[in-house]
């Protein structure tokens, strides 16, 4: 039978009530544990007695980062309803499959995405909208937790039930929900609590977009969980973060970011004067972190520890830490404590031996039990509580792992998952195109970018600004090729698959 769910923060407010568990840096709003879990009681009765959600619901957000995220996110909880943080940098076709996949009867949304969340509300028949505003008095979101009827009916849960959806690109160019439990954001919290010394005096600066899994569970939820401090920001800008964690005041023990936020942070100047000595541990995933990043905060003291996971491992499944960060440069660590990992070739058959590459499988309590609505999806993705991760791996003879390839093509550029086939569905629908192919390549900014290699069909003519503008608005900005190639036509291998490692410059596969 599954572990029954407790909650975090009403434990918190009992045992430490006046501890400060959630700072809202652009609205200037600090909340203690008790005043946190008032005001996520307030909402739960709002959402369950005025807007009428109950358990299972999904509960959709379109907004950008702010302590409003967090209490959603646990008044949820509370009433059983899932959680559907939306990616705001989508454009409205791919938020309408999302939407329409999901079926949230609630949207909140952030005034900058009126547009959007009035569209998608319109497109995908959803019941309610409500206003965030930042800590303004007045706002609908204020109002419903100043005005909510008082009480509501708690859920009581099991470590099972789902807690939040999450949609991860597709490689079929649809996007995919992965269904994270209860149980997943607890042992993420147990997994990467230790390693992270997270602890009730662990004080974590979130920057990254609560859309995402990193932002959600690396570190700001295992800090709560600990009882510990989350202060969060509107969005990452590496000014005003460099200016956060060097202020004493502060005194921040964590922060994570991908290696694009590092090393903005270490270009400005006032990095070489800041002072980062209380800084305990620093996280960096989402791509691997250069040797030169690492070298640019290690005279400062900082431990920047590594780590790999994905969305639908909430997130981490390895972890490198301490001396390691540099002894064993380049990889992404060892598995953390309540999961398992293993190699497979390509015949399906478990690779034993140390420096041989395969891909990489988890198992584990932090694991999806699947995709939301996706019965085929989740078949060929888990096999006997395996996850097939998608990314090849190798293990050195000290047991350490390094991710060395992607078994699927996508590629990561700041952070984000480009998956090439959502990209190709968009171009494939401009009338002068034959064919298409879409690569990551290097980029000094944001470590990949894509490339669109594109033949036309006879007696047609394109220009790349012609592409660009045809995708400007049907994707998100970050999944916009920023190089376009024309050649007459793609390499293919016998079966017609595209060969996309000829298509690389100067590839030496």
């Amino acid at each position: 039978m599954a572990t029954q769910v407790f909650d975090w923060i009403k434990h918190h407010a009992n045992r430490a009530p006046d501890t400060i568990a959630l700072t809202d840096i652009h609205s200037d709003r600090n909340w203690s544990y008790a005043e946190l879990s008032q005001r996520i009681d307030q909402l739960a009765g709002s959402l369950q007695q005025s807007l009428g959600i109950e358990r299972g619901d999904r509960v959709g957000v379109l907004a950008e980062n702010s302590s409003d995220i967090f209490e959603i996110q646990f008044a949820c909880a509370r009433l059983g309803a899932v959680f559907l943080p939306l990616n705001w940098r989508l454009a409205v076709p791919e938020l309408e499959f999302i939407v329409n996949d999901a079926r949230p009867k609630l949207l909140f949304y952030s005034r900058q995405f009126e547009a959007n969340a009035t569209a998608i509300k319109d497109l995908c028949g959803i019941q309610d909208l409500l206003l965030l505003d930042h800590g303004a008095a007045d706002s609908p979101y204020e109002n419903a937790l100043t005005q909510a009827p008082t009480g509501y009916t708690e859920a009581t849960l099991n470590q099972d039930d789902l807690y939040a959806i999450l949609y991860t690109s597709g490689t079929t160019g649809l996007p995919k929900g992965a269904m994270i439990t209860h149980g997943m954001v607890f042992y993420n919290a147990v997994n990467i609590g230790g390693p992270a010394l997270i602890t009730p005096e662990s004080k974590h600066l979130s920057v990254l977009p609560l859309f995402h899994i990193a932002g959600l569970n690396i570190f700001s939820n295992p800090v709560f969980h600990a009882g510990g401090t989350v202060v969060v920001t509107q969005t990452f800008d590496p000014a005003e973060s460099l200016s956060l964690l060097s202020d004493p005041a502060h005194a921040f023990t964590h922060f994570f970011g991908v290696p694009a936020n590092y090393l903005f942070i270490s270009q400005q100047p006032a990095f070489a004067d800041a002072d980062l000595s209380h800084l305990k541990v620093c996280g960096v995933g989402g791509a691997p972190c250069a040797l030169s990043i690492l070298e640019a905060f290690s005279p400062k003291g900082v431990d920047v520890q590594q780590g790999y996971g994905m969305t639908e491992t909430s997130p981490a499944v390895l972890w490198l830490e301490g001396k390691a960060t540099i002894e064993k440069l380049g990889s992404a660590g060892l598995p953390v404590l309540h999961n398992e990992v293993k190699l497979i070739d390509d015949n399906g058959g478990e690779i034993l031996d140390a420096e041989q590459i395969g891909e990489l499988w988890v198992r584990g309590p932090n694991v999806t039990p699947g995709y939301w609505n996706q019965p085929e999806a989740t078949a060929q993705s888990i096999t006997d509580g395996w996850l097939h991760t998608g990314d090849a791996a190798k293990r050195d003879s000290d047991g350490y792992y390094f991710i060395v390839d992607r078994w699927k093509d996508m590629y990561i550029s700041g952070g984000e998952n480009v998956y090439p086939a959502e990209v190709e569905n968009v171009i494939y629908q401009m009338p002068q195109v034959a064919e298409v192919a879409v690569i990551g390549i290097p980029d000094e900014r944001w470590g990949e970018v894509g490339e669109a290699i594109i033949a036309l069909k006879p007696d047609t003519t394109l220009t790349a600004d012609d592409v660009a503008t045809y995708c400007d608005g049907r994707l998100a900005r970050y999944k916009q090729p920023k190089q376009v190639r024309f050649v007459e036509m793609l390499p293919r291998n016998a079966t017609g698959k595209v060969l996309k490692r000829e298509l690389v410059p100067d590839s030496n596969h």
